[in-house]
């Protein structure tokens, strides 16, 4: 017996709500952003932005995703429905259209949490 009876075993469990964390646009990035990240490299720097998100439950990243493309002229980067994450770029309008499209679906239709929409 000796030293393992004073041991704690704490389990812990994430539930996922359904809410929206993250909600960025970077207006103009640095051309290597787009080359790391792997996205589309025949834009315009000069007017262009990446959107990110992140999401809960996951899944929901694919129903952003349609609603990204739908309501823009913008590039699928990456959509994750394992983590929840969404990466769209395109023209800087474009992807603040879709990204305040999404939050707002998602808040007034499905009932998320959301967190404001950031830009710099």
């Amino acid at each position: 017996m000796g030293e393992n009876h004073d041991q704690i075993r704490i389990v812990q469990e994430t539930v996922a709500g359904k809410e929206i964390t993250l909600a960025h646009v970077m207006g103009g990035p640095a051309p290597i952003i787009y080359q790391k990240l792997g996205l589309n490299p025949s834009i315009d720097y000069g007017a262009s932005a990446i959107g990110i998100m992140n999401m809960t439950p996951p899944e929901s990243a694919v129903i952003a995703s349609d609603i990204a493309v739908k309501s823009g002229d913008v590039y699928l980067g990456f959509a994750d429905r394992f983590t929840g994450t969404l990466i769209i770029s395109g023209e800087i309008a474009d992807v603040t259209m879709a990204i305040n499209e999404i939050v707002s679906y998602f808040r007034d239709v499905l009932g998320y949490v959301t967190c404001p929409v950031t830009k710099r």
